[in-house]
């Protein structure tokens, strides 16, 4: 009996230092450390509902998916049972799995759910099940020829992994339970006993390892997996000299692998790719300070920021490669705009905050989640879009599932991770980078401080944060001062806005009398000496702004788009007499914000009294007649059924194509 206690005793104190490591890890190469989600509790009136049905009926969804409708789970089973049975789907099955299980671990962490919690241990054990004795686990290749694997860089033995260790570092993170970690810890010894500096080389076909494997370092502390993402990295752009090619494709472009990853300037090729690469290099150069790196990502994203992102902050214009094509090819009814790219650039602009202390990563972050990313999931829940595009003529619709069914669980661990997104921490600063509420305690030099913040963002400006502390603190707190309360429609000038003249700033208050701030790379800095019950206000100005794209957008001439707070507006038929391509919207005419639900989401719309296109009786002319025509936030859009819709509206009736 004092055996077991003392066991219990000393696993919770690896634990507790582990963890304590995990909050840490990130080193003096960081400028803003971003706050872990298990320190962070939300209890935003937008987002946390979104957990909850994430938590529920997102969840459920991937579960009946994953184990009764698919046969993804059950190619585990059959790995384990050993009778030589087939393999079923395709070979890139198994990250779904692990995508579904990393959000099940942030859920569980938040929601508590035990149900949930025995339905992902009771996956774990048969994942478990499943591994060969020298580490290897890929249910594709174990059923269908062990001879055959790591013969073909396109067949993502490496994504599936990667994706397994995100999901049991996080689950570890989650629960402090070790059987998922030492699975793959196992996996990435394997590994590296096969591959790096003076082994065989290996060039990860869709990226994602890069990155597992720093996030498997920060929970260890074993710099090996450090140095293996690091050589990954060096491995790429070096085809033709180290005499190995692609099995499935020749485009060295589509896989961002034509020149080494610190040469590159320009986005190439498959969009989530892409991100995946990205986000694992600036996770390496978080820990080795390696600027070559860094100098790097600023060129690949001024790339993307500048030339190739959709107002919405999505990404990959096209379908046939599910990427980028040419700089400023970003047409709207055919926008491809995957989820998952968008899920990326969230990920991507958090590392590139944290890397350079810089806000306007988090615009972008922002811009992507409450957008691009956002749109992904159904209101409801249990309904998906793989693509996005910013124009319909009704023929798009949400899915139940998807054969290729990467997205409905990476909207669902991103959103139910969404408290590593809110605050960061660094040198004794506060960061606070989005606006949900939510609590956490920060562990500062003289003490801890639990700080609250309260919002009804983003249909409303206002922040109050209420800070407890038990002795007096002396420390700057930064607030995010977004672009686009800063006149600034996106980075660049890729957008910008009509009304582009700043009315007002933001306001800071302490305790309610306004107070001056300093401003340092985006963001407003208040610094004093806090004592208990010590509250802080911070006002955005929401204001309703119509976008211009630049004359090179040329599906977008002739148009406005609309924006409040961070929120993109589209046009939809549901609320427009059945239609969206017949209104016109004259740059005179303004806007109104208007309270509106659709379904059970209340939102903010936007109205105004505009010119629309009317067929007459005859069915032969047209005539223009004032209507009242209401925009709805764009990830709201075909919630009740397949109808039209427009992001980009046209000024005049010569913009429009006429289709109504």
């Amino acid at each position: 009996m004092k055996t077991n206690t003392s066991l219990k005793i000393a696993l919770l104190i690896l634990f507790i230092s582990l963890q304590i490591f995990n909050a840490t890890a990130q080193s003096n190469h960081v400028k803003i450390e971003p706050v872990n989600f298990y320190n962070v509790t939300v209890t935003d009136a937008f987002w946390k509902p979104k957990m909850d049905k994430v938590a529920t009926t997102t969840l459920s969804a991937c579960i009946y998916q994953t184990e009764e409708k698919t046969a993804r789970i059950r190619n585990f089973e059959k790995v384990a049972r050993k009778k030589g049975e087939k393999h079923e789907g395709v070979f890139y099955d198994d990250s779904d799995v692990f995508k579904a299980l990393e959000a099940m671990a942030y859920a569980i962490k938040t929601s508590h759910d035990k149900n949930l919690e025995a339905k992902a241990d009771e996956w774990i054990d048969k994942i478990a099940a499943a591994q060969l004795e020298d580490g290897y686990l890929n249910t594709y290749y174990t059923l269908t020829g062990l001879d055959k694997r790591w013969t073909d860089m396109s067949m993502h033995e490496d994504y599936n992994a990667g994706h397994m260790i995100e999901a049991a570092v996080a689950y570890y993170d989650a629960t402090g339970k070790r059987k998922f970690l030492d699975v793959v810890i196992k996996w990435a010894n394997y590994f590296d006993s096969l591959f790096g500096p003076g082994k065989r080389d290996w060039v990860t076909g869709h990226q994602e390892l890069e990155l597992a494997l720093v996030k498997l370092f920060r929970v260890t502390n074993d710099k090996k997996y450090l140095n293996l993402a690091d050589w990954l990295l060096s491995e790429r752009g070096k085809q033709l000299a180290k005499g190995y090619t692609w099995t499935d494709w020749k485009d060295t472009l589509y896989t961002q692998d034509q020149v080494p990853v610190k040469e590159q300037k320009d986005i190439t090729g498959h969009a989530v790719r892409a991100m995946y690469l990205y986000t694992g290099a600036a996770d390496v150069a978080a820990h080795t300070g390696d600027q070559d790196y860094v100098t790097a990502m600023r060129r690949v994203w001024e790339d993307v920021v500048y030339r190739n992102m959709y107002i919405t902050g999505g990404i990959g214009s096209a379908g046939s490669n599910e990427g980028f094509t040419n700089d400023y090819d970003l047409p709207n009814e055919q926008a491809y705009c995957e989820t998952c790219a968008s899920v990326g650039m969230v990920f991507w602009n958090q590392r590139m905050n944290s890397l350079t202390g810089d806000a306007e990563y988090i615009d972008v972050l922002e811009r992507s989640l409450y957008n691009g990313a956002l749109d992904g999931l159904s209101l409801s829940g249990d309904r998906f879009f793989y693509g996005n595009p910013l124009a319909s003529s009704g023929k798009n619709a949400r899915k139940e599932w998807f054969g290729t069914a990467c997205c409905p669980s990476n909207i669902a661990r991103l959103i139910a991770s969404l408290g590593n997104y809110i605050y960061g921490y660094t040198n004794g600063k506060i960061y606070v980078n989005l606006f949900v509420g939510s609590n956490t305690t920060f562990k500062v030099p003289n003490g801890d401080m639990q700080f609250t913040m309260a919002t009804n963002y983003p249909w409303e400006g206002s922040m109050k944060c209420t800070l407890n502390m038990k002795k007096k603190i002396n420390l700057p707190i930064a607030f995010r001062i977004p672009g686009w309360a800063n006149g600034l429609a996106a980075p660049g000038n890729l957008y910008h806005f009509e009304n582009a003249s700043v009315t007002s700033k933001p306001i800071l208050l302490v305790n309610g009398k306004e107070v001056a701030y300093a401003i340092e790379n985006g963001y407003a800095i208040v610094a004093q000496k806090w004592k208990n019950n010590d509250v802080v206000e911070y006002q955005l100005p929401m204001t309703i702004n119509k976008i211009k794209a630049r004359d090179e957008l040329l599906q977008d001439n002739g148009r406005v788009a609309l924006q409040r707070g961070p929120i993109v507006y589209c046009i939809e038929g549901a609320d427009n007499n059945g239609k969206a391509w017949n209104i016109i919207a004259p740059r005179q005419i303004n806007f109104t914000a208007e309270n509106f639900s659709i379904l059970d989401e209340k939102v903010v719309s936007l109205v105004a009294n505009l010119p629309v296109i009317q067929i007459n009786d005859d069915g032969l002319s047209a005539q223009t007649v004032l209507q009242k025509v209401r925009a709805i936030p764009y990830y709201t859009w075909c919630n009740r059924g397949s109808n039209a819709m427009q992001v980009w509206i046209p000024t005049t009736l010569k913009n429009e194509k006429m289709n109504y």
